[in-house]
């Protein structure tokens, strides 16, 4: 089967030498041309690359891309950008993608780059997330916890995972709407104290060890115990 790229392109000249170029090489290729159509068609149909134009109509190339990482954090995205700003690249990264080319670019580089990125995939067991006896596999969206299933809603599995892979790290309430409710959202913050004392109900209840933690005047974090915790136990 050939590998399937998927390119996000409103540009018609670009989208069509790309499309000629990665088709010779022996690629299946599919072109949107709007950040709307991409990600619906990113995010319906098995792609195994992504390059993403950051500037697209309707929705952006970073938005496109955040909203992609929320439900596949695996494909690879590389992102086309006629910015050369060290911010947008910066930017790019911290979003989820795995690297970028600045326009204009030679399609040797891109060639070489994609490639790079297609041996550099995740194999299957970055589909799950783990911190301690918790386990999210995020193909089939189960939750489980020392082997006991966890039902969560929608919004509450996209809570937890986002915690989950940021764990160790403390998350800012800003970052949580973001992530998680998006750009769109106007609605209150305190949606997330809600959603918490939630995910604590189905995930730390009924457990020795809890694994939500609240960092006063800061936001959350999900830990993993250090050696020297386990030794202690």
């Amino acid at each position: 089967m050939k590998t399937h790229i998927l390119v996000i392109e409103d540009e018609t000249q670009i989208a069509r030498v790309l499309k000629m170029e990665l088709e010779y090489e022996g690629y299946q290729v599919t072109v949107e041309h709007t950040g709307k159509a991409g990600l619906e068609t990113a995010l319906q149909t098995e792609t195994d690359l992504i390059l993403l134009d950051v500037m697209l109509p309707e929705l952006s190339g970073m938005e496109v891309l955040r909203r992609f990482r929320r439900e596949n954090t695996v494909t690879p995205v590389i992102l086309l950008t006629a910015r050369n700003s060290t911010f947008d690249k910066v930017s790019g990264l911290d979003h989820g993608a795995n690297d970028y080319v600045t326009k204009p670019f030679e399609i040797e580089e891109l060639l070489a780059r994609i490639r790079a990125c297609l041996r550099n995939r995740p194999n299957g067991e970055k589909s799950q997330l783990i911190v301690e006896d918790l386990i999210i596999n995020k193909e089939s969206r189960e939750v489980k916890r020392d082997g006991k299933p966890i039902s969560l809603t929608p919004k509450e599995y996209d809570f937890l995972v986002y915690l989950v892979m940021n764990k160790n790290k403390v998350v800012t309430r800003e970052n949580i709407i973001l992530n998680v409710w998006g750009y769109e959202y106007e609605g209150e913050t305190n949606v997330i104290d809600v959603f918490i004392r939630h995910l604590r109900k189905k995930v730390d209840e009924g457990f020795s060890v809890p694994l939500i933690t609240t960092v006063r005047g800061i936001g959350f974090t999900i830990k993993e115990k250090t050696d020297e915790d386990h030794d202690k136990n």
